[in-house]
């Protein structure tokens, strides 16, 4: 996996710390763009959330499973609401993803690092959802796991 796909974040603030913390202590994540594919960022990330022991939930209509999981086609599908939302798509589709999340009453969005957008930080907000965006879930929980 290229270095560049998770840089060592910087320090969070306020209340990026604090939900950066909600969103760590989630148990179902659903993930947006989780690919089959074992090279793909997505997968990686994906596969070392399930193995610490987060419920994964691929979301991806181009995959039939992942990480051997059923992917469904959209958060339109869930069956329950996820404790967060983590995103590997382009920024311009994440407002859609924010909206979705929001029905889906998930109580955190999480774009990847390297994906922002100002609208999804809207929705969120006005979802009362956590927000982090431009930062690596995987990083991050790797770096909590190693100050406790």
């Amino acid at each position: 996996m290229p270095e560049e796909a998770c840089p060592i974040p910087t320090n969070p603030s306020g209340r990026e710390g604090e939900s950066i913390t909600r969103m760590l202590a989630a148990k179902r994540i659903a993930i947006v763009g989780l690919s089959d594919d074992p090279e793909r960022t997505s997968n990686h990330v994906g596969a070392y959330l399930q193995s610490v022991g987060f419920q994964i939930v691929p979301v991806n209509p181009n995959c039939q499973t992942a990480l051997g999981e059923k992917c469904l086609a959209s958060l339109s599908e869930l069956k329950e609401a996820p404790d967060v939302v983590l995103v590997f798509r382009r920024g311009e589709y994440t407002p859609q993803i924010a909206d979705e999340a929001a029905q889906a009453k998930s109580r955190g969005l999480w774009l990847q690092v390297g994906i922002r957008n100002a609208e999804a930080r809207r929705i969120a907000a006005n979802s009362a959802m956590d927000y982090i965006e431009d930062r690596c879930m995987m990083v991050e929980h790797m770096r909590r796991r190693r100050h406790t």
